[in-house]
């Protein structure tokens, strides 16, 4: 957005001594004293934290225009101050009175000086710190790469994601997928993409509100953040870029209320699905996965068109056998999957504490034997057989055709009552290695038995009572180690931690040939 209060609100200078000393994405708010998304008045250089914080910036613009008493001239050259602020961490521009990104400039290009300035301030503070850090690890075993601050272990070589406000939901799903390698590394390589236009030509582009769907590039917002992610950065990174293309394209997420991270996972990856489907840069996406021979090699599975790496690597495909109970008819459909939601038997739905020892206890195989399982469909659900040419009763039994790269599991712990959507508690046990698929294969005598086993990489877990409300964290293993991913607080953690988790969400990455045979 362009905004016209620049020359009346911009007034620092953009080497100002009036800055906080130290990193500038690690300042303090004047009044809280919060480090969290810390941003400052480009009047008075003033810090303040953001509105999902405790919003004593929006608040120390409000304070600005309360109208000065017998003194008109000064009222009329307060009122345009104090309106415009920079984020101390993405240096982004925000103008309270426009409530919009700023994308423009003074004609003496205050704004980009500042942001080069507060650049600086940060590369600085990171290149001490890091220089502090190699030290400490010149010191410390190799296999401890660990900061210990104030009693407490975190991890120094991951990076965490700001909340932007109730959106551990997306943070959850973005650390999983950045352990997702194959795919991962796909988008990392992938050529960057300036979005200018106007007057903005040549400097960096910040995603607006105002601006138009073409103007924005999921893709590109996607590849920023997984760039951003495992660089050894202290400071948590902030994916608001990434969620204002979200906001555009995907309707259902925009505001600040939690969603349901499952919803989220799907639509990111269909949205992510469908643009690379019509081309990035200027590069056809398929010209870029045949780079990468593993990605392209047997790769089938396509959903709404054309392949791409989300369906080379999550894609797999069902196939949905329906038989009338009547005539016998049977009727076969393939249908393509990015995921499967698998239902908890009902005789598991009981509550249960994590030390609670007594009854048997739900395994993931369970789930899949449940998904897999011949069921009679009820009234409800009969099946138009066309043969019988009317509805019968039938059964129904999935069989998984082909496998993806990465098997992706969600366990389904929400469903609906008469008057609220209740949460299934009920802990599920699941492994860490060797989860064999090959009894769910419509042909396992086609399947090496190395194709058919899956190691864990990543598990989102849903805290609290509600789909609307309690709170997202994951695991993830990066490297051979676990981390516990809670929006800006990343920290190693270990396998027996992770095995008690109430598992939401499950990744499992396919074994390469070469690794052991353990088995589920």
């Amino acid at each position: 957005m362009e905004c016209p209060h620049l020359s009346s609100s911009v007034c620092i200078a953009p080497d100002s001594a009036k800055f906080p000393n130290g990193s500038p994405s690690s300042w303090c708010c004047s009044v809280c004293r919060s480090n969290k998304s810390p941003w400052v008045c480009l009047t008075c250089s003033s810090v303040h934290c953001g509105r999902y914080v405790n919003g004593h910036a929006k608040k120390h613009y409000e304070d600005a225009q309360i109208p000065l008493t017998n003194h008109k001239k000064s009222e009329k050259h307060d009122k345009g101050q104090h309106t415009v602020c920079m984020d101390c961490s993405s240096y982004s521009t925000y103008c309270y009175r426009c409530d919009d990104f700023v994308v423009n400039d003074t004609k003496l290009g205050l704004v980009q000086k500042v942001r080069e300035h507060l650049q600086n301030l940060e590369n600085s503070a990171f290149t001490a710190d890091r220089h502090r850090k190699r030290k400490l690890l010149e010191n410390s075993s190799l296999n401890s790469k660990l900061l210990k601050v104030n009693g407490s272990t975190t991890a120094i070589c991951a990076t965490g994601l700001r909340n932007l406000g109730n959106t551990c939901f997306m943070n959850a799903i973005l650390q999983s997928l950045s352990n997702i390698e194959q795919f991962c590394c796909y988008f990392k390589e992938l050529p960057a993409v300036e979005l200018r236009n106007g007057k903005t030509a040549g400097r960096r582009t910040y995603h607006t509100r105002s601006q138009g769907d073409n103007n924005v590039s999921l893709v590109e917002e996607f590849r920023k953040t997984l760039c951003a992610l495992w660089q050894g950065s202290q400071t948590a990174f902030s994916p608001e870029s990434l969620f204002y293309v979200v906001w555009k394209i995907m309707p259902n997420f925009r505001g600040y209320q939690q969603q349901d991270a499952h919803e989220f996972m799907r639509y990111l990856l269909d949205h992510l699905h469908l643009e690379l489907q019509d081309g990035f840069n200027g590069v056809s996406h398929s010209a870029v996965l045949q780079e990468n021979s593993t990605l392209s090699a047997s790769n089938k599975c396509c959903i709404n068109g054309a392949s791409t790496v989300v369906t080379a690597i999550f894609g797999g495909i069902l196939q949905n056998e329906v038989n009338c109970l009547i005539c016998g008819t049977e009727s076969r459909k393939f249908d393509p999957f990015l995921d499967l939601s698998l239902d908890i038997p009902s005789q598991f739905r009981s509550k249960r504490s994590k030390n609670q020892e007594n009854g048997p206890v739900c395994s993931l195989r369970d789930c899949l034997r449940s998904f897999t399982d011949l069921e009679e469909l009820d009234e409800t659900e009969l099946y138009m057989c066309h043969k019988c040419k009317k509805k019968q009763k039938s059964t129904k039994k999935f069989w998984i055709q082909k496998l993806p790269r990465v098997l992706c599991l969600h366990l389904k712990r929400f469903h609906w009552t008469a008057y609220l959507r209740n949460k299934v508690d009920t802990y599920v046990e699941f492994p860490l290695r060797g989860l064999d698929m090959k009894c769910y294969l419509l042909e396992p005598e086609n399947s090496g038995p190395e194709n058919c086993l899956y190691d864990l990489a990543a598990v989102v877990v849903h805290h609290g009572s509600g789909v609307g409300s309690g709170h997202y964290t994951a695991y993830a293993t990066h490297e051979g180690r676990w981390f516990h991913f809670n929006d800006s607080t990343v920290t190693l953690t270990d396998e027996e931690t992770v095995v008690k988790a109430k598992a939401y969400i499950l990744f499992y990455v396919e074994r390469q040939a070469k690794a052991g045979s353990d088995k589920l």
